[in-house]
């Protein structure tokens, strides 16, 4: 009645099982010199630690890449915005092996991306997804509720519910986090961000226990009054 509207599709949110057996499916992948392997193994690791963009990723520069201070520069990306994206010790260390071995394999070339193929050319966005669809296909073998096949892009749902999801743990101002997510994630707004986040069971149960505690607070009130 309102005209046409933007249906969500419902995301598929990784455990940490299955993050962990996308890598190990990665790392079994086959090459000349091993390389192919090692550059999809750190490939995942950062969409999964950081919740970029695959095209984001894919993108990136060496020279954005400051694994010495543990920040990538990511540049006008999606709404033409470009932003900085700490990263966490152990992820700067993996890709900083990462790194090593690359080099010593594919000599670098004159502006020359940050993950490469064993030629040192940067990946193309159409053999990176096919490669990503046969290592989901083979982790998630049982299909989704959805009816559909999870996505890579679902690491980037993923990293935001388990962002929530630990703020809520750890009792922190999650509204306040939220804008932070917003800035580290390179949403417009707020309210993008939002569209990342799912009810996961764990979710739930923290969401739950919140309101009981929420309902005895007013009923104890309620009865001083």
């Amino acid at each position: 009645m309102l005209g046409p509207a933007h249906r969500r599709t419902t995301p598929y949110i990784f455990s940490p099982s299955e993050i962990e057996r996308l890598v190990t499916a990665a790392s079994q992948l086959s090459s000349p010199h091993g390389l192919r392997a090692k550059t999809y193994v750190a490939l995942i690791g950062l969409l999964a630690c950081t919740g970029l963009r695959i095209s984001e990723a894919l993108r990136l520069g060496r020279a954005d890449a400051d694994l010495d201070s543990g920040v990538l520069s990511i540049r006008q990306t999606k709404f033409c915005k470009s932003r900085l994206v700490p990263l966490h010790p152990s992820a700067r260390r993996a890709l900083q092996g990462y790194v090593r071995r690359r080099d010593a394999i594919a000599p670098p070339l004159a502006k020359a991306t940050f993950f490469v193929s064993e030629a040192g050319a940067a990946l193309p966005s159409r053999t990176v997804h096919g490669v990503m669809r046969t290592l989901l296909d083979g982790v998630v073998t049982s299909g989704t509720s959805l009816g559909r096949r999870a996505r890579i892009h679902d690491l980037r749902h993923t990293f935001a519910c388990r962002c929530l999801l630990r703020w809520y743990r750890a009792g922190a101002d999650v509204d306040h986090r939220i804008a932070a997510l917003s800035t580290y994630l390179g949403h417009a707004k707020v309210s993008d961000t939002y569209w990342y986040l799912t009810g996961v069971p764990e979710l739930m149960a923290i969401t739950a226990t919140r309101f009981e505690r929420f309902g005895r607070e007013g009923e104890d009130h309620a009865a001083r009054t």
